[in-house]
């Protein structure tokens, strides 16, 4: 029987982040059960004003990183309202921002600051480009796809450099951060002590590029565009078909032998020229013509249940739409609805599964402000010594 409670119950953060990077970050901390505290200056988040798209008037943007948190104003410039910040973080497990390098020290919300009336806090400070030689840089995910390389990676040969679809390197960054905070967490058990945790945009990046920095770094190579290809497997890209363009991902030697059986050419399977994938890659404009001629006999419907029933990884190149629904078909669960009667919207899961605990989904994105006033009261009475 699963456990009804929550993995981070118990825990306080104060999220003083904006955008995209720190609040994924303190939704996944809120999922997993803490109580977050959004705090938003009295424009709020940018993302409310991201749109289109809009569900109720409301960014989706916005709504698809802020759910399960409790939202309130305060005005930094006011005396007041910073007191009311600093006794927030006084009372918190966790803290997170992610203000260009030494933003948060003007308003004594900086680390070493509320360190000094907290020592148990981990927080957790985001950043574009780190806080040395970079830190005047303003960290945007589409610049650091561009400084970072991994435009150089995406598009045709011949064709321009593109961003990727969605803000990879903020959402990267968000995970590493989650890890960070966990991590901290963990030693403060030991230690009793909580640290100040960093992560930033290209050094997620860099980690994140994996096998693309990995070959510059371990051995000179710079890697370069090459459209839907791998540069160290092959056939690992879209492939045409009677109908339509399939993934083929043969990532091993069994797999492309299965791949050719299916095809009805298991003789390249025994070619010394493609027999193992380092050939084949090396030799891959040599093996493409014959694969292409038995692909264009299927349609990828149909070829699609042949490969994967062999164990050859492929699949088709779906919208958004199709990809939530053919998740929703393998019983996978990717949304769920989040608040009661018109407040109830369809969000995407965390996609934790836990075998003892639960995740979630209480609170809808909250309207600018919308617990001010609980939350004010709240940090204006004496804490609990037991809970302080």
């Amino acid at each position: 029987m699963t456990n009804t409670r929550r993995p981070l119950e118990g825990l306080l953060v104060a999220d003083y982040s904006r955008v995209l990077a720190g609040p994924y970050c303190s939704m996944l901390l809120a999922d997993m059960g803490a109580t977050v505290i959004k705090v938003e200056g009295p424009g709020g988040d940018d993302t409310r004003t991201w749109v289109p798209p809009v569900k109720d008037g409301v960014a989706t943007y916005y709504m698809s990183i802020n759910r399960n948190k409790r939202s309130i104003v305060l005005d930094y410039g006011k005396p007041e309202d910073r007191a009311l910040a600093v006794e927030l973080a006084r009372r918190a497990d966790i803290a997170l921002e992610n203000m260009k390098p030494g933003g948060m020290k003007k308003f004594g919300l900086d680390y070493e600051s509320l360190s000094k009336v907290n020592p148990r806090l981990v927080y957790l400070s985001i950043s574009g480009f780190g806080t040395k030689e970079g830190a005047w840089l303003p960290g945007y995910d589409l610049v650091v796809q561009a400084v970072s390389g991994l435009m150089s990676l995406t598009g045709e040969p011949d064709g321009p450099p593109f961003r990727a679809g969605i803000s990879v390197f903020d959402v990267m960054t968000g995970l590493h951060g989650t890890i960070g905070i966990l991590a901290a967490l963990n030693q403060r058990q030991a230690t009793g002590r909580g640290q100040h945790v960093e992560v930033n945009l290209l050094s997620s990046a860099m980690s994140g590029l994996v096998n693309q920095t990995g070959a510059y770094s371990a051995a000179g190579v710079v890697p370069f565009r090459m459209g839907n290809a791998h540069p160290s497997l092959f056939p690992y890209e879209a492939m045409p078909t009677k109908d339509k363009d399939l993934i083929i991902a043969a990532g091993n030697d069994k797999q492309f032998r299965s791949l050719c059986e299916v095809l009805g050419i298991e003789h390249l399977a025994d070619d010394p020229r493609f027999a193992i994938n380092a050939d084949r890659t090396k030799n891959r404009e040599e093996l493409r013509p014959h694969l292409l001629e038995k692909l264009g006999q299927w349609n990828a419907d149909d070829l699609f249940i042949a490969l994967n029933k062999v164990g050859v990884p492929c699949g088709p190149i779906n919208s958004i739409g199709d990809g939530v629904e053919l998740a929703e078909k393998l019983g996978l669960q990717p949304r769920v609805s989040v608040g009661e009667g018109d407040r109830t919207v369809n969000l995407i899961r965390n996609p934790i599964d836990f075998s003892d605990a639960t995740l979630r989904y209480d609170l809808p994105p909250p309207t600018l402000g919308e617990h001010s006033n609980e939350i004010r009261e709240w940090l204006s009475k004496p804490a609990d010594p037991a809970t302080a």
